[in-house]
């Protein structure tokens, strides 16, 4: 493994802007890396060389000439194939969009452009952002680098597993019921979710639009944070985008660096810490609740009474908007298309190509959500979800009267054996059983390595209140500073 790729992104913007190292020695290092170890961990969909050369000399260029550079410019980036990336394939680990090129980039890919990042090219994710465990990929299962033979987390394993395996310092991903963060906490790396709003979904491949929030992944917090300033703000192109400036979460991590929590009051959600998850989890969560008290934390614990239900209402509000959004792929305007021989009907090709198209959560997904939407039904279930979707969000309101942030377990179980809980979708929905709360409020959260079990990660999450994001980066920081970041063992 090159020296190059164990850098940090902050580590390797300062050896391109000094010229210590080119941009384009950087993204030759992270090549071969992908072409050493991707075979066994599967990362990526589509690996983009050419490109990513093209744009270190780019970014080489610009030095030479004496401009100045961002703060992560000649890095280079992984990016969950959610989103749209001119001419550069993006499938959704779906057979129905199988080799599209789309005509245009999303606001993130532009921003990451536009910052002077280097994209490596598309990871693999679970269809359409559907899973707990990148193995609803119609393109195979990504491999967790801890244990080649477990799960890397889903739905975007795609983006931690390269993180972990040292294919790419910094990665995007999005993050629905828990898509940044679960897989962060199964790979000891970092994964943020921003506020809702806070960052773009123009051109994010939609799943459930009142949930789905692109965000960063990397394996130090403050990297988290740089990537994190440069795809956030507002956008117009989305209407759901919040008018306001980023928080600061650079200046942030960099505070909590110091590991002083001083005069800063963090909650344990007690309904997500009971019952449920694995001893070595709480094990090493308890443990990082002594470390954050001894940086000068005051520690309380909150009662959120209606997050127990939240995983309950997910699976309807999520399905139901995926029911809406997922009909636009029909097999007519673009993707894949079957049967279209001249003999059948405009709704049999319809048919055919959805059968053929989409897999088996997806199809799961849109049943559980039509049937939640239909006529007679809708009061009943997608209305009565929505419902606890406002008690989840008066839990936090009050909890946040109390305390600046909220902490628990990322996830309760550390990563399990592909193939475990293919069979059984509602120990596989577990997986998100303490992300899930923080999507149907829609504020920020991030998981930060913690601890080992077993000799796998533990993530521990931060919860923060909506456009606060730089509180849970500043106490995610802070407890870094004694933990440390995590390495697998060698591929």
């Amino acid at each position: 493994m090159s020296d190059l790729t164990k850098l940090t992104a902050v580590e390797i913007a300062g050896l391109v802007a000094s010229g210590e190292a080119s941009a384009v020695e950087v993204t030759h290092a992270h090549l071969d890396r992908i072409a050493a170890v991707d075979e066994r961990v599967h990362a990526f969909l589509h690996v983009d060389g050419e490109g990513a050369l093209a744009a270190a000399r780019r970014v080489d260029e610009r030095r030479a000439a004496g401009e100045e550079l961002g703060p992560l410019a000649g890095v280079p980036v992984a990016v969950k194939d959610v989103l749209t990336t001119k001419g550069v394939p993006t499938t959704v680990g779906s057979k129905i969009l199988e080799g599209w090129r789309p005509p245009y980039d999303s606001t993130i890919v532009q921003r990451l452009r536009d910052a002077g990042t280097v994209m490596l090219g598309k990871t693999n994710m679970d269809e359409f952002a559907m899973g707990s465990s990148t193995e609803y990929s119609a393109y195979g299962p990504t491999h967790n680098p801890w244990d080649l033979d477990r799960i890397p987390g889903g739905s975007g394993g795609g983006s931690a597993a390269a993180l972990a395996a040292y294919e790419a310092p910094l990665a995007i991903g999005s993050d629905t019921g828990g898509s940044i963060r679960q897989p962060g906490a199964v790979t000891g790396t970092v994964g943020a979710k921003p506020t809702y709003g806070g960052t773009s979904r123009y051109g994010l491949v939609a799943f459930s639009s009142s949930l789905d929030t692109p965000g960063p992944c990397a394996r130090t917090v403050l990297d988290a944070a740089l990537l994190h300033q440069v795809i956030g703000g507002h956008d117009p192109r989305d209407s759901t985008s919040i008018p306001a400036p980023v928080p600061d979460v650079v200046a942030a991590a960099k505070l909590g660096a110091t590991g002083d929590l001083t005069g800063v009051k963090l909650g344990i959600v007690k309904e997500l810490t009971g019952e449920g998850a694995e001893p070595g989890v709480m094990a090493a969560f308890r443990e990082s609740v002594d470390t954050l008290a001894k940086l000068g934390a005051e520690i309380v614990e909150v009662s959120c009474p209606h997050f127990r239900y939240a995983l309950s209402a997910y699976y309807l509000i999520a399905p139901s908007e995926c029911s809406s959004n997922l009909a636009r792929f029909d097999g007519v305007r673009f993707g894949l298309r079957v049967g279209d021989d001249g003999n059948r009907s405009l709704e049999e090709v319809m048919s055919l190509t959805r059968e053929a198209g989409f897999g088996p959560e997806v199809k799961r997904r849109i049943m559980l959500g039509t049937y939640a939407l239909s006529s007679g039904y809708y009061d009943a279930y997608y209305g009565q979800a929505q419902k606890v979707r406002t008690l989840i969000t008066r839990d936090f309101t009050a909890a946040f009267e109390q305390v600046d942030a909220l902490i628990s377990p990322t996830t309760p179980f550390v990563a399990f054996p592909i193939g475990a809980r293919t069979s059984d979708p509602y120990q596989m929905y577990l997986a998100d059983l303490f992300t899930i709360p923080t999507n149907l409020y829609g504020g920020p959260g991030i998981s930060v390595p913690c601890g080992l079990s077993d000799g796998l990660p533990v993530g521990l999450q931060v919860m923060a209140p909506t456009m606060a994001d730089d509180r849970m980066y500043r106490v995610a920081a802070a407890l870094e500073s004694v933990v440390g970041t995590f390495t697998p063992p060698a591929l």
